[in-house]
């Protein structure tokens, strides 16, 4: 039995839960905050870890993999390697170049902190510069990579949404209104496993605000 632990507001939580559903395989999942993570399966302390019958994997791109080469149907990953590179490739900018650089302004958007002025200026210039460059990869047709459901729809579900949202907020404008991500987030709410992981997001994210 596959154990996927961390919370549910997490994105990268959600990316591996996402890939776990679509797969239809069974797991359970184990609670667990930042600051109450078991320290032997994921030594930095961040979710989400997976244990597996043959020990435990942390790192939301290891789970993914792991997930698709030992239950490799239904498939996430194009059977060509260059399709599945791309999709890889996907998943890279979303992460490295989209969220990771977006998530610097969550502190001021979302947890009623603040960020410099300074830091504001250089994260949007990043941002319209990796979104346009995002652009050029992503299909949206109707997939992220393409006609196929795929490991970068699972990133790309959790993640566009926090990008979107964070612009508006700190920048008044939503930044990846000019690529068909609105269209396609409603496309993806229609599954049914998208359905579910929003509904525990919403609920584990009150529970996460309820906490401070």
């Amino acid at each position: 039995m596959l154990t996927l632990c961390g919370f549910s507001a997490s994105n990268y939580y959600n990316k591996a839960k996402l890939a776990l559903l679509e797969k239809g395989l069974p797991f359970t999942e184990e609670l667990a905050w930042i600051g109450e993570t078991d320290r032997s399966a994921s030594p930095l302390g961040k979710v989400p870890y997976l244990r597996t019958p043959h020990g435990p994997l942390c790192e939301s791109a290891v789970i993914a993999d792991y997930i698709e080469m030992a239950h490799p149907q239904p498939a996430l990953l194009p059977a060509d390697p260059y399709q599945a590179a791309k999709v890889r490739e996907l998943v890279t900018f979303l992460e490295l170049h989209l969220e990771l650089v977006a998530r610097n302004l969550y502190p001021q958007a979302f947890f009623g902190g603040s960020v410099s002025e300074a830091a504001r200026d250089k994260v949007g210039a990043q941002l319209e510069k990796n979104i346009a460059a995002f652009g050029q990869l992503a299909k949206f047709g109707p997939y992220v990579a393409g006609d196929t459901f795929t490991m970068a729809d699972c990133a790309a579900i959790v993640h566009l949404p926090l990008v979107s949202s964070a612009t508006k907020i700190i920048y008044g404008r939503d930044y990846l209104a000019g690529l068909p991500v609105r269209d396609y987030l409603a496309r993806m709410a229609e599954r049914p496993h998208v359905q579910r992981v929003n509904a525990d997001r919403k609920t584990n994210t009150a529970d996460m605000l309820a906490r401070k």
